[in-house]
């Protein structure tokens, strides 16, 4: 059950978040080792559930809520347990955090950023949030993440694929689960080179605002860099819902394919005008023409429906992998729903996890504890030959092995190419997954020119 308020009691000292224009409380009780924001004093600890339930990502946003209840659920002991009995570490119990229940408060992001922050704020002022978490946009996880940064608290990203929500705008307090823009373009580059050849031209639509950036200079590095040639690239608005204006142009461009960086409803509406134009009968150049668009899941490839057959993409995780995490949690989530869970679902209930776990491993709420927890000391991924393979390392949780690299908070992992099935059996199995990329293949520094500018600075406690 989720719950309005908590009483916060031993409130000695309020600190205003620089910029916010609104009071924090930081919270000292008896006997800490010191003060930090919202530090639970009684049976029970709140975590702050930020999703967008409207806009054009409220699917992934509803999918995203489902998942963090579940999670609460195996926390404190219900259900199946979930992954709780797939994770390689085994603090959690079923008992909750620290032997506190956990409780939860939920608030919509809208899909703006300005809103997602205002709704986190009044989680952590108003209903005592330890830890913020959520989110199906860039704009909105760059947002909070600064403003959690600034209070004190921790967030664990949601659903977040821009390269600067852990590289330029990263922070002590921040961490990602879910891959980023480049891990889509390294992943996806060589099977379009093999599907569709090295000799094409690609026009690019991109959503205004910074995942659709760092998407399209991702996938058109990439491409470039194995013959393809981008002739034009065209900002498009977020909140656009036909994209016909932006479809015409194509086809007296010249580009035999077109990349649609976009998302959610976004990405449903475009390629769904894209198709009704014809673009994919049409002969250019002497190719037949292509649609690709780098990054969709489940619940895009149902709102677009036949159109999606057929078009390469890349994703996090999909439902079908046979470990024993992603088994697990698909009877979890679908004894509970009715349904698979989505890529969103997935991350939202992974970060979770990792977060109670990171608090339980420290013995401590305190974020600076959780931060070194997260960190993990000098655990690496095998195979990967670099002084940045360093952070903590976990297994069981749908991924395979996965590290939280101390660095930046980015999470290094296998990368999954899929197409949109021609064939599908049922309104769930839309997606084949085409490749496995190996996490060699998407790794990259720290200092990386696409994630350069950043500084993840110190941990805050908020006191």
């Amino acid at each position: 059950m989720s719950k309005s308020n908590l009483t916060r009691r031993g409130m000695l000292k309020t600190g205003a978040i620089a910029g916010a224009g609104v009071a924090l409380p930081t919270i000292f009780t008896a006997g800490s080792a010191r003060a930090f924001t919202n530090e639970p004093t009684g049976g029970s600890v709140t975590l702050g559930f930020n999703v967008p339930q409207t806009g054009p990502y409220a699917d992934e946003g509803a999918d995203e809520l489902r998942a963090y209840e579940l999670a609460v659920e195996h926390l404190n002991g219900g259900g199946d347990g979930g992954m709780l009995n797939t994770f390689s570490s085994k603090v959690l119990d079923g008992t909750g955090i620290m032997g506190k229940k956990v409780e939860y408060v939920t608030g919509d992001t809208q899909t703006k950023s300005d809103a997602a922050r205002a709704s986190a704020q009044s989680m952590i002022q108003k209903d005592g949030a330890i830890m913020i978490t959520g989110g199906s946009s860039s704009g909105v996880a760059v947002a909070v993440q600064g403003l959690c940064q600034e209070a004190g608290v921790i967030f664990m990203a949601g659903l977040t694929h821009s390269n600067d929500t852990t590289g330029k705008d990263k922070k002590a307090n921040g961490f990602r689960h879910f891959f980023d823009a480049y891990m889509s373009a390294a992943a996806m580059a060589p099977v379009l080179a093999k599907q569709y050849g090295t000799d094409r031209k690609a026009y690019h639509l991109t959503a205004d605002y910074t995942w659709g950036w760092t998407q399209q200079e991702s996938i058109a590095a990439a491409t470039e860099a194995l013959g393809w040639e981008t002739v034009e690239n065209v900002l498009t608005p977020l909140a656009q819902t036909d994209f016909s204006s932006y479809i015409a142009p194509v086809l007296n461009s010249g580009a035999d394919v077109l990349i649609l960086n976009h998302y959610g409803g976004n990405m449903v509406n475009s390629l769904t005008n894209a198709v009704q134009f014809g673009l994919r009968e049409k002969q250019v150049n002497g190719k037949q023409f292509e649609i690709v668009v780098p990054l969709f899941s489940r619940l895009m490839a149902r709102g677009a429906g036949e159109a999606i057959k057929g078009i390469l993409g890349s994703t996090n995780w999909h439902w079908s992998l046979q470990d024993e995490g992603t088994k697990t949690f698909v009877k979890s989530f679908g004894t509970k729903y009715g349904f698979p869970p989505s890529q969103a679902a997935h991350t939202c209930y992974v970060q979770t996890l990792l977060y109670a776990d990171a608090v339980q491993r420290a013995g401590s709420f305190d974020p600076c504890a959780v931060v070194e927890a997260l960190e993990g000391g000098d655990s690496s991924l095998p195979g990967i030959s670099s002084p940045s393979n360093k952070g903590f390392l976990f297994d069981g949780l749908g991924n395979g092995q996965t590290l939280y690299r101390s660095a930046d908070h980015q999470c290094f992992k296998d990368v999954l190419v899929v197409r949109g099935k021609e064939n599908p059996t049922s309104e769930f199995d839309l997606l084949e997954v085409v490749e496995v990329t190996p996490v060699s293949q998407v790794w990259y520094e720290p200092d990386h020119p696409m994630f350069a500018g950043g500084s993840l600075g110190s941990c805050n406690p908020g006191a």
